[in-house]
């Protein structure tokens, strides 16, 4: 009787290896179709009726007014700054700023963003949400960059040579008649190569992005977790009127 039961204890046994075995299957094709999304879909009531709400309440937001602008503002009004550049970079200053002093006790010195990253430019009249997702549609994030007064210059330079408006603020560049730079200063101040500066940017051009490999001397970076857009949006919450105008932050010296 007992040598019947262990023989019955080992055949389950065998039975249960085997089945729990793993079937090792390998992909042999994958095959796909593209779907073109035109008008011949058609909609589907039922999905159209849930959604409504959703969409309703989401264009509210992004259309309510948040500011005025008596002027247009565009990215392409300016040779060396423009009415757009000049007013991200001055939001970006003035916003994540605080942001940056309460994380590590220090100013940001000045700002450097990237001409191509302004989407859009910003109608006379209302400006809404949507506004600042139109200029700004991109994820990026504001991040500050610990550099030398010698990154400062190589940044100075590369601005000379890129023939863009790269939007910046406390930061200046004058050249002279022959565009050759003839002065530089951050803060109304001469830029000392040894001196430890914090310039504020987004992730992608801290990544290198644009072109801007300088950043890749920084001594340290902190990230402020504020996304660039939702600066626009919070600063446009209480700023009332956009006004801002070509100045001499960037400019040939007459």
């Amino acid at each position: 009787m007992v040598l019947k039961i262990k023989h019955f204890v080992i055949f389950i046994t065998i039975i249960g290896l085997i089945s729990c075995k793993q079937d090792h299957r390998v992909i042999h094709k994958i095959e796909g179709k593209q779907l073109a999304i035109d008008s011949t879909i058609t909609k589907t009531t039922d999905i159209e009726d849930f959604i409504l709400p959703y969409k309703n309440r989401i264009n509210e937001v992004l259309d309510s007014t948040l500011a005025y602008a008596p002027n247009p503002i565009s990215k392409e009004d300016g040779e060396f700054n423009t009415t757009a550049g000049n007013l991200m970079a001055d939001i970006v200053h003035s916003q994540a700023n605080p942001i940056f002093k309460a994380r590590t006790g220090k100013d940001i010195d000045f700002v450097l963003l990237n001409h191509g990253g302004i989407r859009s430019g910003i109608s006379a009249g209302k400006v809404s949400a949507r506004n600042a997702f139109e200029v700004m549609p991109f994820e990026n994030l504001i991040k500050v960059a610990e550099v030398t007064g010698n990154d400062v210059n190589e940044m100075v330079a590369f601005l000379v040579r890129s023939g863009r408006a790269h939007p910046i603020s406390g930061l200046q560049i004058v050249l002279d008649k022959n565009r050759t730079l003839k002065k530089a200063f951050v803060n109304g101040k001469p830029i000392l190569p040894e001196q430890t500066y914090y310039v504020a940017s987004s992730d992608y051009l801290l990544a290198g992005g644009d072109h801007m490999g300088f950043f890749k001397n920084t001594t340290s970076i902190t990230d402020t977790d504020y996304l660039l857009r939702n600066a626009l949006i919070d600063y446009f919450k209480k700023a009332d009127t956009l006004a801002p105008v070509v100045d001499n932050r960037f400019y040939i010296e007459k």
